[in-house]
């Protein structure tokens, strides 16, 4: 891919004023986000300036505009500047931000373009950072929707049936954890294990964690602030997703022995579970585990839209459904990929540059 000029736009180290001690870098990974980038940047341009922050966007080669609205937003805030990313995932863009910071950052916050974060958000992350002493300080996830399936899908998405209770997905008072959504990195630290492995397209933020923790690294999961994510709007979408994720999580188990957690074993026994069902015909009380599975999923989403008072999501057991078994479907086809050496889109594929975290 040629890269696109930067005659507008440049690189951070060859203009700017270093940060104070405690230097920090806000690095926004996009393709194709002219729906979404601006508002992202406005979001966390308070915070850059007060705590005297760069804002990175690290683009994968977009087409829709978002370039020149990064440029048109440049020229009139120069903390702001825009990297080529030939790479194109999301684990290559914050990789390619931390070699060209060089020693100008001792931090670097990861901002998700799919998603709203509040005007002290930067400030939360390092104030947190500092008050605990944690190498990297992760954040909890709430999905939001706008149209009626996007909703929904948020809705299962929050839900302990469709998040599995990872730790990030839920509620509560801050703790040292082993993974949550990827926020404020320490740069040593993030160097020191190495940054993400480019070879994974889902799941690099867990891979990343497992060695961040062998490493003697801490991860704190905040309580103080919070990101609000958009989901995709179609139910293909989310099982795409999911599916990419489940493959992301067996590559991680794969590489990190011992990294599954009770959650995942659940998630792991559905796809089985959906092939005793194809021989129902012959036998059909094989067809009953799915049957209590898929009742149980729509009963949860049920009782998550009367427990919230929002009939518009009763049908959010649908969506979880469909997160669970494409999830459990990609973790199979990616152990089955590894075992017979058959080249196809696995976590290392490419195909999904930016895709929020798994399970």
């Amino acid at each position: 891919m040629t890269p696109y000029p930067l005659d507008d736009v440049q690189p951070a180290t060859a203009g700017g004023t270093p940060g104070p001690p405690g230097r920090i870098a806000i690095v926004i990974p996009t393709l194709n986000e002219a729906r979404h980038i601006i508002r992202v940047i406005r979001a966390v341009a308070g915070g850059a300036d007060r705590l005297g922050a760069h804002i990175l966007v690290v683009d994968g080669g977009s087409t829709d505009g978002t370039l020149d609205l990064v440029r048109q937003e440049a020229r009139h805030r120069p903390g702001l500047f825009l990297l080529h990313n030939p790479g194109r995932l999301q684990s290559a863009a914050v990789n390619l931000a931390v070699r060209h910071l060089g020693d100008t950052a001792d931090w670097i916050i990861r901002v998700d373009a799919h998603a709203d974060y509040p005007h002290d958000y930067c400030e939360a992350l390092f104030a947190e950072a500092c008050r605990t002493g944690a190498d990297s300080v992760v954040v909890r996830m709430h999905a939001t929707g706008r149209g009626l399936m996007q909703r929904n899908i948020a809705a299962a998405q929050n839900s302990l049936f469709g998040n599995g209770g990872s730790a990030h997905r839920g509620s509560g008072e801050g703790r040292f954890v082993e993974h949550g959504h990827h926020a404020l990195m320490r740069v040593a630290a993030f160097r020191k294990v190495g940054g993400y492995d480019e070879g994974f397209s889902h799941n690099e933020d867990v891979e990343l964690d497992q060695r961040l923790v062998k490493a003697g690294f801490r991860i704190w999961l905040t309580a103080a602030t919070v990101m609000e994510y958009h989901p995709r709007d179609t139910l293909r979408g989310v099982a795409r997703q999911y599916f990419s994720f489940g493959a992301g999580r067996m590559a991680t188990a794969r590489r990190h022995p011992g990294s599954l957690r009770k959650r995942h074993f659940i998630l792991i026994g559905l796809a089985p579970v959906g092939g005793l069902a194809a021989f129902a015909p012959a036998v059909p009380l094989l067809a009953l585990p799915l049957g209590l599975w898929l009742c149980a999923c729509l009963g949860a989403g049920v009782v998550t839209a009367l427990r919230a008072g929002k009939p518009a999501i009763l049908a959010c057991g649908v969506p979880g459904a469909v997160t669970q078994m494409a999830w459990s479907l990609g973790f199979w086809a990616e152990a089955l990929r590894l075992r017979t050496g058959v080249a196809g889109q696995g976590p290392g594929s490419g195909h999904a540059p930016h895709e929020m975290t798994g399970r």
